[in-house]
């Protein structure tokens, strides 16, 4: 395990670090760390990264439900350190698609649009294993369009019954195009092997689907909505083939995990 995560570190260093070569502290006001303290509560935390040395120049104190150390003692590592070993490759493929995407494929116009989703799993501080929604967006950036401080968000979501997946989703937080469920195989971003579209996959479901997504996203069967929304089984039964059919999804854990990571349904929500 050691050594995968030496890979992934030593990656990191070599893509971000070298292009980001003189050390810039990001300014963090007060305001921000008063938003941060009312978002980052219970079951999620966040941080902002510096690229240039991965040094993390803020981290909520609700990091400590995730790990053992007091939040001023947490770096970077010790993040990675939690992840179960057998997702750290996963973890390393998307890595390399997040930079190919970012400084390779984005205009460096359109950097700051865009925020990456995946999931994955980890051990917390007291042995117990949760998957993870990890959403990064850049918060700034150099002339050459290398991100150079990135603001990440973990939350909790194993309440919702999803596991990790093998793909990473980028979302313009602008409404522009945005490029789903990207295979993360080859270590490369390509648009031809993704899910994208200027319309949100949201937008394909009416205002009764979306609520049904919701309620079996909280673990709920078709009997149990079917009472809550005091509908027949059969209509809630006929919603579920249409949303599935809609979404290209084979079941309705596929279906959580697609809206989650695509960011269509929030975590917040639960």
């Amino acid at each position: 395990m050691q050594k995968d995560l030496q890979k992934i570190s030593d990656y990191w260093k070599e893509m971000y670090s070298s292009q980001v070569k003189e050390y810039r502290a990001f300014e963090i006001s007060d305001d921000f760390k008063r938003y941060a303290s009312m978002f980052a509560l219970g079951n999620s935390y966040l941080y902002i990264v510096n690229l240039h040395n991965f040094k993390l120049e803020y981290i909520s104190d609700s990091v400590e439900r995730f790990v053992t150390k007091k939040p001023g003692d947490v770096d970077l590592e010790d993040l990675l350190a939690t992840v179960l070993p057998e997702d750290l490759e996963n973890i390393n493929l998307k890595s390399k698609v997040i930079n190919d995407f970012y400084t390779s494929f984005l205009d460096p116009d359109n950097v700051l649009a865009y925020k990456n989703i995946f999931s994955y799993r980890m051990k917390d501080a007291s042995g117990k294993v949760k998957t993870m929604l990890y959403q990064a967006m850049p918060l700034t950036v150099l002339e050459n369009g290398a991100p150079e401080h990135v603001l990440c968000i973990q939350t909790d979501v194993s309440h919702l019954k999803v596991t990790s997946t093998s793909a990473v989703s980028f979302i313009n937080m602008n409404g522009g195009k945005c490029y789903y469920n990207v295979d993360i195989s080859k270590g490369k971003f390509d648009p031809r092997v993704c899910e994208g579209g200027e319309k949100d996959l949201s937008e394909l479901f009416s205002e009764r689907e979306k609520e049904i997504v919701i309620k079996f996203s909280r673990g709920l069967n078709a009997e149990q909505i079917a009472e809550e929304l005091n509908l027949s089984h059969h209509t809630v039964k006929t919603h579920r083939r249409n949303i599935l059919k809609k979404s290209g999804c084979t079941n309705t854990t596929e279906l959580v995990a697609k809206c989650l990571t695509n960011g269509i349904i929030s975590p917040s929500l639960f």
